[in-house]
């Protein structure tokens, strides 16, 4: 594009820095910021925003939170984008203080807000201020939870083993035919050794997909693991009877 003669704009910079970001390229990513710099779009809301996301993504979050400190203008995106940082980068704290301070300075949140503050909860264990801040989502700013919202909450909750809220969260939620609800429950459910609530989510996902072996093979496991073989056969006979077969197993080396 310079070679040609065309100088660069701000939707040029953020759609470099967005691929600098995908693949972890933090130094060209710096080159580029120093780019930004000199041609004056640091101050750019669109570009401040993309450079937030692309130090996220590389790792660097204290350079993220620095860059954000020093933008004039902040609209809603920038805020997700680092409280998104924050999040993905274990930040829990730090994600929900910064959630706060925009709530503070008349920021209104949007969906992406609160996926990226119940993100933050999920990773860091912080249940409860995540099921408050899931519930302000309708109760005080009228957005109906998406299955994003569901998904993260139920992670949450799966993490901390509380299993009665999680049935409750599902039997409320209208996202029922969405597989990654089943997918992160069923998750949550092997790794504290819940069957009773694991079969519901495989049975689930049996229904949505019928030939997708991963739920056999998930719950086969789980009972294998609690020395429970006649289940496990029980899993193994319905894949025969229904003709599903296991996804073979590979190695990229």
């Amino acid at each position: 594009m310079n070679a040609h003669g065309f100088s660069p704009t701000h939707i040029t910079f953020a759609s470099v820095l967005s691929a600098c970001g995908g693949l972890a390229e933090l130094e060209y990513g710096r080159q580029l910021h120093g780019l930004i710099i000199k041609d004056g779009y640091a101050n750019e809301v669109v570009v401040g925003s993309t450079l937030i996301d692309m130090y996220s993504k590389c790792g660097d979050v204290d350079e993220a939170r620095v860059h954000f400190d020093m933008m004039p203008y902040k609209n809603t995106i920038t805020w997700n984008e680092m409280i998104h940082g924050y999040a993905q980068n274990g930040c829990g704290d730090e994600a929900i203080f910064l959630y706060e301070d925009m709530i503070c300075s008349g920021g209104k949140p949007d969906v992406i807000t609160f996926i990226a503050a119940l993100t933050a909860c999920s990773h860091s264990g912080l249940v409860s201020l995540g099921l408050k801040i899931f519930n302000s989502m309708q109760q005080q700013y009228g957005l109906m939870p998406l299955v994003d919202h569901y998904t993260c909450m139920i992670d949450c909750l799966g993490r901390a083993a509380r299993f009665s809220e999680i049935e409750e969260l599902i039997d409320k939620m209208s996202c029922k035919d969405d597989s990654v609800v089943w997918e992160v429950l069923l998750s949550s459910c092997r790794l504290h050794g819940n069957v009773t609530l694991a079969r519901r989510a495989a049975e689930e996902l049996i229904r949505l997909n019928p030939q997708n072996s991963a739920p056999y093979v998930l719950l086969a496991n789980m009972y294998t693991s609690l020395g429970r073989w006649d289940d496990t056969e029980e899993i193994r006979a319905a894949m025969l009877e229904r003709q599903v077969t296991k996804d073979p197993g590979f190695s990229w080396g």
